[in-house]
């Protein structure tokens, strides 16, 4: 459920009780719309699946690191997912309880593993044994103690888009599981590393549950195993990845993937980590773009003034989303590529889409914004990024101001 709707008297495109096309008007265009009911709700589908089990929803930040948006999920009880210092300083900005924050991420620097550290985070999922030496070194000379769980690399194929593959042996992330019980050994030989759980991820976008499970029981396996040679593992940090609806996908939704835990991982006397990202935020805003010109070639083309620099995901993954017009059209329906001002053939929202006949000054409304879009933006042609607006019933606040040119030579010199 997502809280975007058309007015029945106008055929206006609303999100929550404002319209659209109020919000271009004033806020400017390209412009990114967020929906704090929606937020709210898929925060709250997802905790009530998982019901009385013993767990801790982790947001992934990566999928959007709004201050504001963190906030929102803070204040409902979220820890957070971190892969860098910098989403740690944002997720203590806004107000995230360290207690509650477990740290990702293939390559920690030192100065990153001081800052948490520091901070006194959850737990390390550390990914190499090298980085367990270094964190141990960091621990040792601040007089701590590094809580780490190890991430595992199940080798389980997660039926996604391969560039957002994480669980198979080909990928850079985790450590074999075939050989990891000697790396939790030489971990526990470590005197200022705490081993505390295991962790795995196998990917992002996942539209079936079948992967989840398979990587599922070779993790209660391997707890089994752990537990044998007397490791006292506390948590089981699954990860996030599930899917949402961009086109056609059914992907699994909550209850399915809290059932497929209980069932498969019983009383495993674990807590259960969670990292949900794309699937609290990614139907929770739409990117809103203003056609600049329209012209025939060989084909049509509507030209929008959002580039690959605010919305990345099509030219990076040839990633779908569906585009409608803020104020629904009547009339010829034409298929068209709706491309951006950046100089990259790449540059496109959508390529041969089948739309209304669009005219100069048009809004369109990119759905499916939320996650991966606004957090992956660049400054590529030296584009000032664009603004970002919070929604919450008839109230409306700014919550990313739009750049100016002035922002994009800050900290240059001559």
């Amino acid at each position: 459920m997502n809280y975007f709707s058309r007015n029945e008297e106008n055929s206006e495109l609303y999100v929550e009780d404002i319209p659209i096309t109020d919000l271009a008007r004033e806020h400017g265009t390209p412009l990114y719309i967020y929906s704090a009911r929606t937020l709210r709700h898929h925060y709250q589908v997802f905790k009530d699946a998982l019901g009385d089990m013993d767990h801790l929803i982790c947001f992934a930040m990566k999928a959007n690191s709004n201050l504001s948006v963190l906030k929102l999920f803070f204040d409902l009880g979220a820890g957070a997912d971190i892969v860098s210092g910098g989403e740690l300083f944002r997720a203590l900005r806004a107000g995230a309880d360290p207690s509650r924050v477990v740290y990702s991420g293939v390559g920690k620097t030192e100065k990153e593993i001081e800052e948490a550290l520091e901070a006194d985070i959850l737990m390390f999922n550390v990914e190499s044994f090298q980085e367990l030496t270094v964190i141990n070194d960091i621990a040792a000379e601040m007089g701590k103690t590094a809580r780490i769980s190890v991430r595992v690399n199940p080798d389980v194929d997660p039926k996604t888009h391969p560039k957002i593959s994480t669980g198979l042996k080909a990928n850079k992330f985790g450590i074999d599981i075939t050989g990891v019980i000697d790396d939790y050994e030489r971990a526990r030989e470590r005197k200022n590393i705490q081993v505390v759980g295991v962790d795995c991820h196998i990917g992002s976008q996942l539209t079936e549950i079948g992967p989840f499970e398979d990587a599922l029981r070779r993790l209660v396996e391997l707890i089994q195993r752990l537990r044998e040679r007397d490791f006292d593992i506390q948590y089981l940090d699954f990860g996030g990845g599930l899917g949402i609806t961009y086109e056609s996908e059914e992907p699994p939704d909550p209850t399915e993937y809290a059932r497929a835990i209980r069932e498969i991982a019983g009383d495993l006397g674990v807590t259960y980590i969670l990292e949900p990202g794309r699937v609290l935020v990614g139907n929770a805003a739409v990117m809103v773009t203003r056609v600049l010109y329209t012209k025939e070639a060989e084909k049509h083309f509507v030209i929008v003034d959002a580039g690959m620099n605010d919305l990345t995901r099509p030219a990076m993954y040839d990633a779908y989303h569906r585009i409608v017009p803020v104020v629904e059209k009547n009339g010829e329906i034409i298929t068209a590529d709706i491309v951006g001002p950046i100089c990259e053939s790449s540059d496109y929202l959508a390529k041969q889409r089948d739309i209304p006949r669009m005219v100069r000054d048009d809004l369109l409304a990119v759905e499916s914004a939320g996650a991966y879009s606004f957090s992956m933006a660049s400054n590529y042609n030296s584009r000032p990024r664009c603004a970002e607006v919070m929604v919450d019933g008839d109230k409306v606040r700014v919550v990313r101001k739009r750049e100016t040119y002035k922002d994009l030579i800050r900290g240059e010199d001559i």
